[in-house]
């Protein structure tokens, strides 16, 4: 008896088989059915919309590509951006800029200028990005004091692109984005209110900042160096006392916000705090401001952002030759590399850390805050990586929201971190420090919140 059951199970095994596959690809095909029912009946909804009759429609639903969104900044072909100025103001004499992530926030950037179209809007062919990350960006006429803003006259958030979908892109076809400008900051009751147009303006800060003019730089240019003494140093008791140094790039944003800039970084706050706490040694902090359109330039030792000439060693070998030697004439400070540190956010940063590999002899100590290390295809991130000189002491700053997509701050994070293990596996020497804050953005709230942490690293007490 057992011996005919297993020959009527071994004969009823292959149509056993067949008939799974029957129901397998029955369940393929009404899936693949219910799919094209769900197609039919969009397709049918548009056409009844559009007087298109429903079997075409249908047909033309069955035809179509799958979507491929893609971030327009990967396109080979670049995009198009197109812009309605409501407020009417931009004109040949004040044209409409591109100022962004991609141009190191240069809102005066003579190869981002719009041109204005025979529809009253203006527009710019945007070539593909050196780095796929998310553009971040505003328009401006020129200046940030005449950056977009909204119908309120608020400040507004950076601008971001939204996917394409590349599948309905003809072969070399930009997508086309369009905005509408509804008004201007120079259009607010006290735009006119420029403190820094004046040269003897009153600076609002914490504790005593003096002025050293200089002229000259990277890019030459005349400007004000800032210099914050330190509390008690006035003081009759400390006149014979010396003070170790902090050179921060940006100048223009240290210790107040101006309106050319969009923030501070608070330090003459922060750093009294921490002195009269006791937490850090009393130091002077520098504020070397930027040379404005040239900033690029001047903060790039090679090649970075866009087309601008690199011409960040011509800047380091100015600020060691000619302004150092005269804050040290003017001011109480311990002088070499054990004393005198240097720091900067994002391309200042790029400098700052420069200058300490190529003049150890006069920098010891780095702070680097949003250091763009993705930038340029990763060349700054080659370019560190692959340095033997390392400064005594190391502050990288970096946020998990320095850029408009999670996977580019996710990049730029891994590549800090990356860097930080170079370093030490380079340097037993270097003491480095990483602070990641996932929150914290590509702004000066950011650097001034891990600015407290930066100076107790820096300027610990003995």
């Amino acid at each position: 008896m057992s011996k005919n059951v297993f020959l009527t199970l071994w004969l009823l095994t292959p149509l056993a088989i067949v008939v799974a596959l029957g129901l397998a690809v029955d369940r393929e095909a009404a899936k693949k059915s219910r799919e094209r029912v769900a197609q039919a009946r969009t397709a049918a909804l548009l056409a009844s919309a559009s007087g298109q009759p429903a079997a075409e429609a249908a047909k033309a639903a069955d035809a179509a590509p799958a979507a491929k969104m893609v971030r327009p900044e990967s396109l080979e072909q670049g995009f198009v951006l197109v812009v309605k100025d409501a407020a009417g103001l931009a004109s040949a004499n004040s044209p409409i800029y591109l100022a962004g992530s991609h141009n190191g926030w240069d809102p005066s950037d003579r190869t981002q200028i719009l041109t204005p179209r025979s529809d009253l809007r203006w527009q710019i062919v945007v070539p593909k990005l050196k780095s796929d990350a998310g553009l971040a960006f505003k328009f401006t006429r020129g200046n940030w004091d005449t950056c977009e803003v909204s119908e309120t006259l608020a400040d507004i958030d950076n601008r971001s692109l939204p996917m394409v979908d590349a599948s309905k892109l003809a072969p070399g076809e930009k997508p086309i984005f369009e905005f509408v400008v509804p008004k201007w900051a120079d259009q607010r009751p006290n735009s006119a209110a420029r403190p820094d147009l004046d040269p003897y303006y009153t600076i609002s800060a914490t504790g005593t900042v003096r002025r050293v003019q200089v002229a000259g730089g990277g890019v030459p240019a005349l400007r004000d160096v800032l210099v914050w003494l330190p509390p008690g140093y006035e003081d009759e008791a400390n006149k014979d006392r010396r003070y170790p140094v902090l050179y921060l790039q940006d100048g223009q944003n240290i210790f107040m916000k101006m309106p050319t800039a969009p923030g501070e970084w608070g330090a003459d706050e922060t750093a009294t705090k921490l002195i009269e706490a006791g937490k850090v040694e009393p130091m002077i902090i520098v504020a070397m401001p930027n040379s404005g359109r040239g900033r690029m330039s001047e903060y790039s030792p090679f090649p970075i952002v866009n087309d601008a000439a690199p011409r960040g060693r011509e800047y380091v070998q100015w600020l060691t030759s000619e302004v150092m030697p005269r804050i040290d004439r003017a001011f109480r400070t311990k002088t070499g590399p054990a004393n005198t540190a240097i720091g900067g956010s994002s391309l200042g940063a790029v400098i700052a850390l420069y200058a300490a590999q190529s003049r150890s002899d006069v920098f010891g100590s780095v702070l680097a805050e949003s250091l763009p290390l993705t930038n340029a295809d990763g060349a700054v991130a080659t370019y560190f990586s692959t340095q033997s000189a390392w400064p005594s002491r190391l502050f990288l700053g970096v946020g998990g929201k320095e850029f408009d997509t999670p996977e580019a701050s996710k990049r730029l994070v891994i590549a800090t971190q990356a860097l930080e293990a170079a370093i030490k596996s380079k340097s037993a020497s270097t003491k480095v420090t990483l602070a990641v804050d996932p929150a914290a953005e590509h702004n000066e709230l950011a650097w001034s919140e891990r600015f407290g942490r930066a100076l107790e690293f820096l300027f610990a007490k003995p």
